[in-house]
């Protein structure tokens, strides 16, 4: 309720006292949050949610605003921002998407859009948004200072529904950026944070419901749902990650692997498949198998080598190594990620360091694995993945 609630808040304030006064709607957005954290255990949670955090934001507002001016501009203001609590537009559907095309203006860089979404849109918090980027909170925070100020000196105003359409590869890059953080969180003691990628999920849905002819839009969404299918196999029992082909797959959901099939069959019948799509029908051809071994790996590599094509994304050349494995041997995988390696064009030395120790393992070459493993153990920050490379080491060894 808060992700979805929050959103809608800010963008109500941002209406009333414009994009340029993000800070003063954000900042005023938290306190209310805040009240209702304190209040409503205590004296029971309001019937209208959106309502209650809306005036107590408003009421916010008036006291920065009275703290800033004179009285006579107290006054005056007094009157403007009181007058809306009676006009209050209500919440709308699809306020989250309002809100992060607001995020992905074409001023801001990619890095800046993302992190603003994330921090206004997500509702993380500085130090989640550092985390997981692996960056010092003080950077992420400038970082998002900036962004709000470059917003109000661009004199930005909410996008109308023409406009999105040139923020939406940031629009869908931003979605899919909040789904991986919450499907695999790259930081702390869980695998997932459940919240955030069924809050992309939804963002998603909400975008699909504006734009449901778009090859890429379906594809984002049938992408997210086919992944979020098999959430509940990915941990055991203590929390333990789980990896594909270990997992029990009687525990996927079924009903949103169907759906999301069928969003992805129907947007490809409408178009040329972009990057999401690609990744997407992969995503389905894993769901279909019904066991690691009977996986079309065949097909899943050639659709890699058509993601790498189209995008020149090493992301892609590292699963196309694991595909070029299943396919062609563990040799071929390994030649695949020490050429990656080697042209220094993928910075994260984790995720090269544990791909290459499960080639390594399927090789048998054991000792080289471990030391791979354990590799990658020392550059992740999620205490999971950590304690899972760990106990592919542990076996090794054994």
């Amino acid at each position: 309720m808060w992700r979805r609630t929050a959103p809608q808040v800010l963008v109500a304030l941002l209406r009333r006292y414009g994009t340029g006064q993000f800070d003063l709607c954000e900042d005023a957005l938290q306190e209310a949050l805040l009240a209702a954290h304190r209040q409503w255990p205590r004296d029971g949670a309001p019937t209208d949610a959106h309502a209650w955090l809306l005036t107590v934001a408003h009421r916010r507002m008036i006291d920065r605003i009275r703290s800033d001016h004179q009285r006579r501009e107290r006054e005056r203001s007094y009157f403007d921002v009181w007058h809306p609590l009676a006009d209050a537009p209500a919440p709308s559907r699809d306020d989250g998407v309002r809100l992060l095309r607001l995020c992905c203006h074409p001023a801001l860089t990619r890095s800046s859009q993302v992190s603003l979404a994330l921090r206004a849109v997500a509702g993380l918090t500085t130090a989640q948004i550092a985390r997981a980027f692996l960056l010092p909170e003080a950077t992420v925070a400038q970082r998002v200072s900036r962004a709000k100020a470059r917003i109000r000196a661009e004199g930005g105003v909410f996008p109308g529904p023409t406009d999105g359409v040139d923020r939406q590869e940031s629009v869908l890059a931003v979605i899919y950026v909040m789904f991986t953080e919450g499907h695999t969180s790259s930081a702390g003691a869980n695998v997932h944070d459940v919240r955030l990628s069924d809050e992309a999920i939804h963002l998603g849905r909400e975008l699909h419901e504006d734009r449901p002819d778009d090859v890429e839009v379906a594809g984002l969404l049938a992408l997210m749902m086919l992944t979020d299918a098999r959430r509940a196999a990915r941990t055991g029992a203590r929390g333990e990650l789980i990896p594909l082909d270990e997992q029990d797959r009687s525990m996927w959901d079924r009903a949103a692997i169907d759906e999301g099939t069928a969003i992805l069959d129907q947007a490809l019948g409408r178009g040329a498949p972009g990057p999401y799509a690609i990744q997407a029908a992969i995503a389905a051809l894993h769901d279909a198998a019904e066991n690691a071994e009977s996986t079309d790996w065949l097909q899943i590599l050639a659709l890699y080598r058509m993601l790498e094509q189209s995008t020149q994304n090493p992301i892609a050349t590292i699963n196309r190594a694991v595909a070029e494995a299943m396919v062609h041997g563990p040799a071929a995988g390994l030649a695949v990620v020490d050429e990656l390696a080697q042209s220094g064009v993928l910075a994260d030395h984790r995720r090269i360091a544990a791909v290459r120790g499960h080639l390594l393992e399927r090789a048998g070459r054991d000792g080289e694995a471990v030391e791979a493993y354990l590799a990658a153990a020392q550059l992740t920050l999620s205490i999971p993945e950590r304690e899972y490379l760990h106990a592919r080491a542990a076996r090794l060894r054994d």
